[in-house]
């Protein structure tokens, strides 16, 4: 297992679910409905990808170059993907202007799901 993996996983599950737990009780109080599915599916790809980096500490062992890339990958799309969801989804409480530089971080944050599936794809086949 690999400590730094599970220290991240670990941070951003514990993030995902007091996040979760503001947008069910207290946000959705301050925000439309459209804003409230926004923040959750922010949660929610957080969450999946707090699974697979956990998934991704057991290969760890084998120092994969590829499991290291998925690792960044999960990582940034993180924070690029669940965390522009949660200004966009709040950006009238934050009185956010500059909604037109958050919007294209969100499908970059995608890409680097994706890539960091395709890594973990390789990383398993390459694993013996």
């Amino acid at each position: 297992m690999n400590k730094r993996i599970i220290l991240t996983a670990s941070f951003f599950g514990f993030i995902a679910v007091l996040l979760g737990a503001f947008g069910a009780h207290a946000l959705k109080a301050l925000v439309d409905g459209p804003s409230l599915e926004i923040w959750q599916k922010g949660v929610n790809y957080q969450f999946y990808h707090t699974f697979a980096m956990l998934y991704l500490s057991t290969f760890a062992r084998y120092r994969n170059k590829l499991i290291n890339i998925a690792y960044f990958c999960f990582t940034f799309g993180i924070i690029l993907f669940s965390g522009s969801l949660y200004l966009l989804a709040t950006r009238n409480i934050l009185q956010l202007d500059f909604v037109n530089l958050i919007g294209p971080l969100t499908p970059i944050g995608g890409l680097l799901f994706v890539l960091g599936w395709i890594m973990l794809f390789f990383a398993a086949i390459k694993d013996k």
